[in-house]
């Protein structure tokens, strides 16, 4: 069965085409008028100029608008690059403060360690903490300093405010030193103003205990702690920390270092004094002798000698 066609289609096309050949003719004069070089023609586009133009203010609104929101969303775009170099100069500085809190921490404890006065005998060298492998079971630190500094075991280190232990382990670079804290450390300590000898005995707690103290009666939390010096250990004199009453109401010492930010030790070089041989090597003071007496008649005949 044939199909008819729709009547829109059949009125559709020529009208379409009718337009076209309208809107090419009113183009062509368009250019006709454009290209005539002549005085009328000439008044004739300025007249069609101002007559035509101002009304076809409508037509570019969607233009101006079109050309805002172009610049509109280059604006947009050049903020938001901005933003995200801000953003990463931002985490540059955050990382910046950072690095300048830590060096600032890190001068401080060295002017803190410059600022102790310790005996003049003493000569020391200062390490880096380069590892913390503290444990429920074992107390000790790493540091970047060894043979080559000329480092010997059992040396004491401080951190500029107490005693913090002793090195146990000597390597070419490295060295590692027991903390007071730890349960294989023992040091002869001296309570003061008391002067009570005593045993300060690591136990991997915050505050050891003091043991084999002769009269814990002249005692009294708060108390000055430094080492005695006995058996040659350490030097005496290092502060250690101060007495105090643990919970178990046993005397223990809470310690002057700051074992919670260690980053540098000084390692204290103790010179074990000259031992003295043999009894020549001593200069003994010989006892004053008493006059001997003298008679009465040795008296009076020097006397009369003197007379003559």
């Amino acid at each position: 069965m044939a199909r008819k066609p729709n009547q829109t289609e059949e009125y559709g096309r020529p009208l379409r085409r009718l337009f076209v050949g309208l809107l090419m003719l009113c183009l062509f004069l368009v250019f006709l008028v454009w290209r005539i070089d002549s005085p009328r023609v000439e008044r004739f586009r300025a007249n069609l100029i101002d007559t035509v133009v101002p009304s076809f203010d409508w037509a570019l609104v969607p233009v101006t608008k079109l050309v805002g929101m172009v610049e509109d969303f280059q604006s947009y775009q050049r903020i938001y690059e901005q933003n995200q170099e801000l953003r990463r100069e931002l985490q540059q500085m955050k990382a910046w403060k950072e690095a300048a809190l830590q060096l600032e921490q890190e001068n401080a404890q060295l002017l803190n360690l410059n600022n102790v006065r310790l005996d003049a005998q003493l000569s020391y060298v200062t390490g880096v903490v380069l590892a913390d492998s503290g444990s429920p079971f074992r107390q000790s630190v790493l540091l970047n300093i060894g043979t080559r500094d000329g480092l010997v075991d059992g040396w004491a280190t401080t951190d500029g405010l107490g005693l913090a232990g002793r090195i146990a382990g000597v390597g070419k670079s490295t060295s590692r030193v027991i903390l007071l804290t730890d349960s294989n450390s023992r040091i002869p300590i001296t309570v003061q103003p008391s002067g009570q000898d005593a045993l300060l005995v690591g136990d991997n707690s915050a505050v050891p205990p003091i043991e084999f103290l002769e009269s814990p009666e002249k005692v009294r939390p708060g108390d000055r702690v430094v080492s005695s010096g006995d058996g040659g250990v350490f030097p005496a004199g290092l502060l250690v920390g101060h007495v105090a009453l643990g919970t178990d109401r046993r005397l223990r010492v809470r310690l002057a270092a700051d074992y919670e930010r260690l980053q540098f030790l000084r390692v204290l070089r103790s010179h074990p004094g000259e031992m003295v041989e043999g009894e020549g090597s001593l200069i003994v003071a010989s006892p004053a002798v008493p006059p001997e007496p003298v008679d009465a008649e040795d008296a009076a005949s020097a006397d009369g000698g003197q007379g003559e």
